[in-house]
């Protein structure tokens, strides 16, 4: 039996979106920047995509640019938005994912910017009084804040945060990818100046995401070449992964609410059945706490012996795919920065499990059954 409980880091494509993208392939080749027939029919599928996220987000289509990802579409945030608005200052949390962090401490390394981080409590929710006292000292600034954290689960209050950056002047950012078509994101609602989302978090294809850019911000292209994506985003267009994107999206949008109580359903039977079968163990931040954590997530913290150094690799022998936390450092022994400032106890071996629609109970079964013979 092969067990996949790794969807935080990649999700398998919907059939629907297989189905469509390989009939693409066969008939809708041409490059969408060509004049002929061909090629407007190509613009008219991009053109069509684009409308179906920004409807989904309750935005314009104005606002949607596709990229090649996540990474990518923060990189542009970031960047784009520090440099070409002329920012000093900016502000994350220390658990932000690396496509984040990595650009933030580069622009501070070369001192374009002073770099801040904000508090946080036990469960890596972030203090909204120490952000306000942050921005009290610097009105305009790039504030960056993940809506959810992709090893831990915790949610933030994405709309009190936007508030508080609308309140100082500043412009907010937030990596909305894995909650993108996992929760209802009606930017309406949400002051909020970029945020990001990939395809594959959603059952959707690899190597596409996209960025919102809000009305009042402007930032020059950030991959410069042609006039692609109305002169912001260089490139010939994946067409046939960008209507991959936006039928993933639709899909998942359309059954949140069941798939969130199926998921929900699993992670909680998990949390039983490993409370009830394994000795020692612990849920990492507010995993157990269901309104404030995403539902797909579970990480759980493992006492450390001879059979929990080789978790992970013991368990992919058996059959279950599963990470130690973000599968984007996979490859890197510094272990888990999210971890490394949540837990207290650094004995203890971290494993993310992470549900899709596809999982069932049978499968979280299996898994508590090897989980049982490795720590017996």
């Amino acid at each position: 039996m092969r067990v996949y409980l790794d969807n935080a880091a990649t999700t398998a494509m919907a059939p629907e979106v297989i189905d469509l993208m390989s009939d693409m392939m066969k008939s809708d080749y041409a490059n969408p920047s060509s004049i002929h027939y061909g090629g407007r029919k190509s613009r008219i599928i991009i053109e069509k995509s684009r409308k179906i996220v920004a409807s989904l987000l309750n935005t314009s289509p104005g606002n949607i640019f596709f990229t090649s990802g996540g990474t990518e579409a923060d990189n542009m945030a970031i960047r784009c938005g520090i440099l070409d608005n002329n920012i000093t200052h900016a502000i994350t949390s220390s658990i932000s994912h690396k496509a984040v962090l990595y650009p933030l401490e580069e622009l501070d390394e070369k001192e374009l910017i002073s770099l801040s981080y904000i508090k946080l409590d036990e469960n890596g929710r972030i203090d909204l009084n120490h952000l306000d006292l942050l921005l009290q000292n610097n009105p305009r600034t790039f504030v960056s804040i993940m809506h959810a954290n992709n090893e831990i689960g915790t949610i933030q209050p994405i709309k009190e945060i936007g508030l508080l950056c609308k309140k100082y002047n500043a412009i907010f950012h937030s990596d909305t990818v894995q909650t993108m078509a996992h929760y209802d994101i009606d930017l309406q609602e949400i002051e909020v100046d970029f945020i990001t989302g990939s395809a594959h978090k959603f059952h959707g294809p690899k190597g596409v995401g996209f960025i919102y850019i809000g009305d009042n911000i402007k930032i020059r292209p950030f991959i410069s070449g042609g006039s692609q994506e109305r002169n912001m985003r260089a490139g010939t267009e994946n067409v046939h992964a960008i209507a991959g994107l936006a039928k993933a999206m639709e899909l998942s949008c359309s059954s949140i609410d069941e798939d969130k109580r199926h998921i929900l359903d699993l992670k909680k039977y998990m949390i039983q059945e490993l409370k009830n079968n394994l000795n020692d163990i612990s849920f990492n931040a507010s995993c157990t706490d269901y309104k404030n954590s995403l539902f797909k997530i579970l990480s759980v913290s493992f006492p450390k012996n001879s059979s929990s150094e080789m978790l992970l690799f013991n368990l992919d022998i058996m059959g279950i795919s599963c990470s130690g936390g973000s599968a984007c450092s996979a490859g890197h022994m510094s272990g888990s920065h999210v971890l490394d400032k949540i837990c207290k106890d650094q004995t203890r071996t971290g494993v993310r499990f992470s549900f899709s629609k596809y999982n069932t109970k049978e499968e979280i079964n299996y898994t508590i059954k090897k989980l049982k013979e490795i720590f017996s």
